[in-house]
This record gives structure tokens, C-alpha cells and sequence, in this order.
């Protein structure tokens, strides 16, 4: 049986072509968390070998975008969000597959509660992207501009 979550990664894995072009997989979604995965290959590295830090960006995003949606789950679909900001720390060079953990910082029922209220919101979702090894190779903070969309 499918749960909503499963249903919002099937339908944001075709709502996100450049993601899938870079070869971005989701994985968990919950309400307010979301995982992804990116595999290094030629296509994504850059050239002292490691991955290229615009493919670690597309994969923080993806996650990120991920946990709105997890978080917003309920309304999803009545919903436009749009990236407001972003900002990426790479703290160590990146190789093989990397995993990005996010997490939207304000509760999911928070953030309902606000867009049902005044029909919008504005959020950070927190991102840490880690090797094999489970090393931190880079931090990302993305701020959502979350609107519903009118008829």
C-alpha cells in the first residue's frame, strides 16, 4: 500500500527533471525530513576527482525540497514553493555517494497551521550531506517561499 510520502517522491521524481538529469534519488520522506542520494560518476565530478560542488548543490536542494514537501504533505499539491536563498559550506572534498539529510526547522503542523492562516510561508529546511563514510562533506540551508495557489 502507498502512502502519501511515497506518492510525493513519485510525483517530485517527474516534477524535477534537472535533478534527475544529475542523478539525484529520493529516498525516505517523512513530515519534515527527507533523504537523498547522488552517486559520483564522470558526469558529476570535476576535475581533481571528487564531486563537482553544483551536483552536491543539486542534491542538498532536492532534499530540501523533499522535506517541504514531507512537511506540507496534507496540501502539497494546492501548493507553489520557490526557493527564496540558499547557502552551501563544502567542508571537506566529496567522493563516491553521497547521502543529504534535511530537515525543515520549524514543525510540519507549524508550518500548516501558518500557510492555512495567511495562505503562505517562509522557512528554512537545514540540509548535511555526508559520504560512505558518514563524514560531513557539506552544510546547506535553503529558505522556502511557500505560497497556495489560488483557483
Amino acid at each position: 500500500m502507498s502512502t502519501s510520502f511515497d506518492m510525493i517522491r513519485a510525483h517530485l521524481s517527474n516534477a524535477v527533471p534537472f535533478a534527475n538529469t544529475v542523478g539525484v534519488v529520493l529516498g525516505d520522506i517523512t513530515d519534515g525530513h527527507a533523504e537523498a542520494r547522488l552517486a559520483q560518476r564522470p558526469e558529476t565530478s570535476n576535475h581533481i576527482s571528487s564531486m563537482h560542488a553544483g551536483a552536491m548543490f543539486t542534491l542538498g536542494e532536492a532534499a530540501s525540497g523533499a522535506a517541504l514537501a514531507g512537511a506540507l504533505a496534507p496540501v502539497i499539491l494546492e501548493c507553489r514553493p520557490v526557493a527564496k536563498d540558499a547557502r552551501i559550506s563544502y567542508v571537506k572534498v566529496a567522493k563516491g555517494t553521497l547521502v543529504a539529510r534535511a530537515a525543515t526547522e520549524r514543525p510540519g503542523a507549524d508550518l500548516l497551521a501558518e500557510l492555512q492562516t495567511t495562505g503562505k510561508t517562509v522557512f528554512d529546511v537545514v540540509v548535511a550531506i555526508t559520504d560512505a563514510d558518514n563524514n560531513l562533506v557539506s552544510e546547506m540551508s535553503v529558505t522556502w517561499h511557500v505560497r497556495l495557489q489560488t483557483s
